[in-house]
């Protein structure tokens, strides 16, 4: 393929924000209009997506589709380029985003043309964060995210909008100043910022211990590890049904995603050294936000909660140093990236009738909502990790890869399936179940079962966690190849002994 298609998916979403921002007419022409070029793009830069898929050869070594061109000389290029890690994450962000745009079709009530751009400007970002082969590249689409995110939580939010917003803001751009200290630091010690490059030296041990640090605190923030994640639930809640989606299907991964590509893929030794740390806090953070999820009244919290946990695991795959640990953790943040939108575009089908998100003030949803009660029900199975499901695969390749390493990790990071099954299945009973009552509900409103708009967007997510749970290989296979040479450059690295991991 000749035409620098990654260029195309990250900046496409820009026209259709140009266009969108030039329109004029009446109030509710730009909202038709604004809808109509934001579908479109998404929706076209979707199909392009499948076409780089289509081209991608899943057994070639190194990355494709590789872009280049000098930008800042001798300090910051513009290079991209995509591996079987990076595929997916973007194909993910490409299938999320117009799920997104069908989500507030009818909820965002003022300031439609300013929040379409935001949307498209986020996923601009997210592209971009996932195909830059430079870590200064890396960090400008990084951190250009925070903006538009900001302002979808802050402006179109609920009552506390404005606290959440800040304190998202706030959390993630201090975390960030670590991880640009540590880009400054890498390119003075070491004269590049290139990734291929970086790959290729031997970082010294003494200096990968300060880099490490630096990336890890900044992506401990975003992901988000225990003690760093307050930010979440808060944002969560405030954020419009589309913030939090995007929030959780897609910004979590990107911390994923670059602690597989730079900490442990730049910094083995060091990885491996403070492994230990990644399992304690993971660990804390799968039980005690279980725990805490067990205690929610508000559904938007609960799965927020339910995120951080999740993720956990993904941490603990990672930093296993094994093929199925590594597996497992991209494949949880994909299947986690399907769940999690369902389960949030779920709530926001509720709250758009009843404007309430505690759980309480539903009861014997079943009696009247059937079918939006079954596509419930699956994605809070998929949650738990039922066989079957997407949710199954990631969990169970995750442990088996940590078990080689620690039994005891694993063992502990095991009851995090328990908990998740109590806090989700415990939801499922006071929602779905029992006798009909809607508190706020009058009696001549009748409440209506998932439109069509409402169904195209979950029953897609559904079908999609129920294939990938039966063919895993379609993830599998595609990513193998990247990860078996991520291992192999890891242990050509690795100098210290793995004897003290116990």
């Amino acid at each position: 393929m000749s035409w620098p298609i990654l260029s195309f998916l990250i900046f496409f979403p820009l026209l259709g924000a140009l266009l969108i921002f030039i329109l004029k007419g009446s109030e509710d022409q730009i909202k038709k209009n604004s809808i109509y070029i934001t579908l479109g793009t998404t929706v076209i830069n979707f199909i392009v997506s499948l076409d780089l898929w289509y081209e991608f050869d899943p057994k070639a070594t190194g990355y494709q589709f590789i872009e280049y061109k000098k930008w800042i000389v001798n300090f910051i290029s513009y290079k991209l380029g995509i591996d079987g890690i990076s595929l997916f994450l973007v194909l993910l962000t490409t299938f999320i985003t117009p799920l997104c745009v069908l989500s507030v079709i009818n909820s965002v009530k003022f300031r439609v043309k300013e929040f379409f751009i935001a949307l498209l400007l986020m996923e601009t970002f997210m592209i971009g964060v996932f195909c830059s082969l430079d870590i200064f590249l890396f960090f400008l689409f990084f951190e250009g995210g925070l903006i538009p995110m900001f302002l979808i939580i802050g402006i179109w939010g609920g009552e506390r909008r404005v606290y959440s917003a800040l304190k998202f803001f706030l959390y993630t751009f201090l975390g960030s100043i670590f991880l640009l200290i540590a880009i400054i630091t890498i390119y003075l010690q070491l004269n590049t910022t290139d990734v291929e490059q970086l790959s290729k030296i031997n970082i010294p041990v003494n200096l990968q211990y300060y880099l490490w640090w630096g990336f890890f605190i900044s992506l401990a923030v975003k992901l988000p590890m225990w003690p760093f994640h307050t930010w979440l639930p808060d944002a969560h809640v405030e954020a419009p049904t589309a913030g939090s989606v995007i929030l959780a299907a897609i910004l979590l991964k990107i911390a994923g995603y670059a602690f597989i590509r730079f900490s442990i893929g730049l910094f083995p030794n060091a990885s491996l050294f403070f492994s230990n740390i990644v399992f304690i806090l993971s660990l804390v953070a799968i039980i005690y936000t279980s725990l805490v999820a067990l205690m929610q009244s508000d559904m938007k919290k609960l799965i927020a909660y339910s995120s951080v946990a999740h993720m956990g695991y993904v941490t603990i795959g990672i930093f296993s140093f094994s093929k199925q640990g590594i597996d497992g953790a991209i494949f949880q943040m994909i299947s986690h990236g399907f769940i999690s939108s369902a389960l949030f575009l779920c709530v926001g089908v509720l709250y758009d009738r009843v404007h309430s998100r505690l759980i309480d003030t539903y009861k014997g949803i079943v009696n009247v909502m059937p079918i939006f009660s079954l596509v419930f029900l699956t994605s809070s199975l998929a949650n738990v990790g039922l066989p079957g499901t997407s949710g199954f695969i990631g969990e169970l390749l995750t442990l088996i890869g940590v078990f080689k390493m620690n039994y005891v990790v694993a063992i502990i990071a095991g009851l995090g399936v328990i908990l998740s099954a109590a806090y989700m299945l415990w939801l499922c009973k006071r929602l779905i179940f029992g006798n009909f009552s809607v508190q706020g509900l009058n009696k001549n409103e009748k409440l209506l079962d998932m439109n069509l708009i409402e169904k195209v967007m979950i029953f897609s997510l559904i079908i999609l966690i129920i294939l990938v749970g039966v063919y895993p290989n379609i993830i599998l296979e595609t990513i193998s190849t990247s990860v078996d040479q991520t291992l192999s450059s890891i242990n050509k690295q690795i100098s210290i002994k793995k004897a003290f991991i116990y």
